[in-house]
């Protein structure tokens, strides 16, 4: 496993494919699993700060699968790798899953293949970005 990836606030350097952030520690075996739904409303309350729309709505998690001892495995992008929260946004999606009672250890794994357009987006981020 690599090192968890980290850069100074504001750097505005990417994270390279491949490259991957963790968060957690082992799951209480006393705390059931969380579900998907759980993780995926966890996400929900991560934001990119210049778009009004949530990391999960927005379609920047392209595969989140979640083992029988709790640790989550996500697979992110960015909408851009020169996004300017790229050296933090994942590392608060690591927070943000791991912060479930019912989740252990995180890791999230940067991809840019296939790369992020607005076609990814849900039907409630369009809307909320009035993009149809």
């Amino acid at each position: 496993m690599m090192p968890p990836f980290s850069l100074p606030a504001g750097d505005g350097e990417a994270p390279e494919e491949g490259d991957v952030i963790s968060s957690g520690a082992p799951r209480d075996k006393a705390v059931p699993v969380s579900s998907e739904d759980e993780v995926v409303e966890a996400l929900r309350t991560v934001y990119d700060p210049e778009i009004p729309v949530n990391i999960y709505d927005l379609g920047l998690i392209y595969d989140l699968q979640i083992s029988e001892n709790g640790d989550v495995a996500i697979s992110m992008t960015l909408t851009a790798p020169a996004c300017p929260v790229a050296g933090t946004l994942p590392q608060e999606v690591a927070d943000a899953a791991a912060n479930l009672a019912g989740v252990g250890e995180v890791s999230v794994t940067i991809t840019w293949e296939p790369p992020w357009t607005p076609e990814n987006m849900s039907e409630v981020a369009k809307v909320a970005l009035d993009m149809f």
